[in-house]
């Protein structure tokens, strides 16, 4: 076969290609799909994740199932997504987690970009530095005094390597130049109940699920990680202001799909997730919890993962995180 004729050849696919795909996501989805979260269940990316399953199972009509797989700062449940048919019917709930561990987990059976492509983002939120009631600090320069006194001897707790718990830990250590040993869990529910049972002193906690604790007064906040107070818990100053100018860190969370998932596929997962988050009961409800609907097109979306993968990719290297 010439050169021009297999060029016609391959031409004539690409155009055949389109409709039989049109087709098909017009048709999409005509059985169950499922959405494997790669994280326990109880924390943020499991609460949202089954709300957007039963939104989307309401508006597509077809059944959208969570199925947890923790494990290995979120590689076991993500690696199953990335060698799974790329067909729709497998989707990953992600964070930034997985733009942290391109750089913390460099040999991970799959690269995030090149394997597993953008669907939609769903939300982000601040998170809340807790520390349990007999740490005898009553705010954050307190407890960076004491945590500088005694150099290793303090642990906060996170739910695994990568997760933005962890790395904000990281980041605050790096910051605050104090030495406080990371406490790494299989879940953010296990890393929470470490820290209100007094096992470790400290967690960096979504500020969606420990606020219920704080105010039960089971942990003592001592400070929030966005840019400006949180309107769920507006007497808690930010750690910026409390104490580590420039500190920011919050977790966002997403839906991604395996890695050649057809276009029109993925573009009516996305208007479904975008029509989720325009609704008004939605947003009113997630502003009570501290969460803020995101809203981007699949190549916006890819876009914030790349510059978070740069972003992370410098902390890991200035903070000396490890994978541990």
């Amino acid at each position: 076969m010439s050169a021009f004729v297999r060029a016609l050849v391959v031409a004539g696919a690409v155009v055949l290609n389109v409709p039989v795909n049109t087709a098909f996501a017009q048709d999409y989805p005509s059985r169950p799909v499922k959405i494997i979260v790669p994280f326990g269940a109880g924390g943020p990316a499991d609460i949202f994740s089954r709300q957007i399953a039963q939104f989307l199972s309401e508006n597509l009509k077809q059944s959208f199932v969570i199925e947890n797989r923790p494990g290995a700062g979120s590689v076991i449940g993500t690696d199953a997504v990335a060698k799974s048919p790329p067909d729709g019917y497998t989707l990953l709930a992600m964070s930034n987690t997985h733009t942290t561990n391109e750089s913390l987990i460099p040999n991970k059976p799959f690269t995030l970009m090149k394997d597993i492509v953008p669907v939609a983002p769903i939300n982000y939120s601040d998170l809340v530095m807790v520390i349990h009631p007999s740490v005898p600090a009553k705010n954050l320069k307190e407890f960076i005094a004491l945590a500088q006194s005694q150099p290793g001897k303090l642990n906060y707790a996170s739910s695994g390597p990568g997760t933005p718990y962890h790395m904000a830990g990281e980041l605050f250590k790096w910051m605050s130049k104090t030495d406080i040993v990371h406490v790494p869990h299989k879940a953010s529910g296990e890393a929470r109940n470490s820290v209100i049972g007094g096992h470790v002193q400290m967690m960096f906690d979504a500020i969606t699920t420990m606020t219920p604790n704080v105010q039960a007064g089971q942990v003592r906040a001592i400070g929030t990680s966005g840019e400006k107070r949180s309107t769920i818990l507006p007497d808690v100053p930010t750690v910026a202001e409390a104490g580590v100018p420039g500190y920011e860190s919050t977790i966002w969370l997403g839906i991604m799909a395996p890695a050649g998932t057809p276009k029109p596929v993925v573009d009516k997962l996305n208007a479904a997730i975008n029509a989720m988050m325009k609704q008004p009961e939605l947003r009113a409800a997630w502003d009570k919890q501290g969460a803020v609907p995101m809203s981007m097109t699949p190549e916006q979306f890819g876009e914030l993962l790349r510059k978070d993968i740069e972003k992370w990719a410098t902390v890991v290297k200035v903070s000396g995180a490890t994978a541990q």
